[in-house]
Parts: C-alpha cells; sequence; structure tokens
C-alpha cells in the first residue's frame, strides 16, 4: 500500500464532521489507522498497530494525529522501532498527566518527553479543554517541534467548529513542502 499520510484519531475516534474523516475523503491516498478498541485504548497495543501501518507504506509517511494520538506518536517514537517516518503534525495533544483525564486511555501517561527524531509540528489552542497552552508549548519544545498557536479554538475538532478546517490543511501541505526541500 502506497501511503504518504497516516491520520491518527484520538481517544473515541473522529466522527463524521471532524477535519480528520474529511480529509480522508477529499485525499483518499490519506489512510487512517483503525484501533481495536477507540473507547478503551491500550497503548501497548496501539503502538504496535500504528507500528505495523507504517511498515505497510512503500516509503516513511506522515502522520497526522488528533488529540490522544499525540502521545501514541510520542510512545511510538521512545518503542525503539526500526520503522522512518517523514514527519508528524501534532494537533491539539491532550494532556495524559491532567488529574481529570480520561480513565479509559490505559498506559499513555507519563507522556514522553524526549526529543522526536523526526520533523514534528504541534498544533495547539488556548482554550483547549484537553490541555492547556503552556503544556501544549512544554511538549513542542521537548519534542523538538514547531509550535503553530492558532487562538481560542478549543479542542480543534468537529464539535468545536473546525469542520474540513482548511487553515490546518495549509498548515500540513506547508510542513509537507518544508519536508520535501529538507527543511
Amino acid at each position: 500500500m502506497k501511503c504518504d499520510v497516516l491520520i491518527l484519531p484520538g481517544l473515541w475516534d473522529s466522527g463524521a464532521q471532524h477535519w480528520q474523516t474529511l480529509w480522508e475523503r477529499k485525499h483518499p491516498e490519506f489512510k487512517r489507522v483503525t484501533h481495536r478498541d477507540w473507547a478503551s485504548p491500550q497503548r501497548a497495543e496501539w503502538v504496535a498497530e500504528l507500528d505495523a501501518a507504517i511498515a505497510l507504506c512503500e516509503g516513511p509517511p506522515i502522520l497526522v494525529a488528533h488529540s490522544l494520538a499525540c502521545a501514541l506518536v510520542a510512545h511510538w517514537a521512545q518503542s525503539k522501532s526500526a520503522l522512518r517516518i517523514a514527519g508528524a503534525m501534532l494537533v491539539a495533544p491532550s494532556d495524559v498527566d491532567a488529574p481529570g483525564y480520561p480513565k479509559e486511555a490505559v498506559g499513555f501517561a507519563p507522556m514522553p518527553l524526549g526529543r522526536l527524531q523526526f520533523p514534528s509540528i504541534v498544533v495547539a489552542s488556548a482554550n483547549d479543554p484537553y490541555v492547556s497552552l503552556d503544556r501544549a508549548r512544554a511538549f513542542a519544545a521537548a519534542w523538538g517541534s514547531r509550535l503553530v498557536e492558532i487562538g481560542a479554538a478549543g479542542h480543534i475538532n468537529g464539535d468545536s467548529g473546525h469542520g474540513a478546517w482548511p487553515e490546518g490543511e495549509a498548515l500540513l501541505d506547508d510542513f509537507c513542502a518544508g519536508l520535501d526541500q529538507g527543511a
């Protein structure tokens, strides 16, 4: 399977009006990495599923992660996989260390804070209910990611009114263009 972009939804998956789903409809070459249990993800199982999906790609893909899937990418990066990715766009990384984080996500805390060995961009909102802007900034700094703050945008999903989120698609296009130029 040729896949340049792997879509990684967060906890509870991305619904019909989520930008990830809408991007997949627009770009059939984008592939969603499925998970056995979106309601109660287990970190080790999900990391293995991501690794298997990357292995099916013809070349190193770009990961487009939302919410809990940002922690998934950070855990995968620490898994010592022999596989490589071209880069990662990490949108609205939820704070798995927060006291009120949903208990259904098993094994994701603590958030890995090691430097990512691939280019990455973190997109964060000033009023995300799942991560404070200060924590999102700390994640980006620890991971060596470029940080893009988009103002008061909620959790950057369908519920916060983002729909197809053309601004996010433009960020992805710019990120990919930078990868193509070796940036």
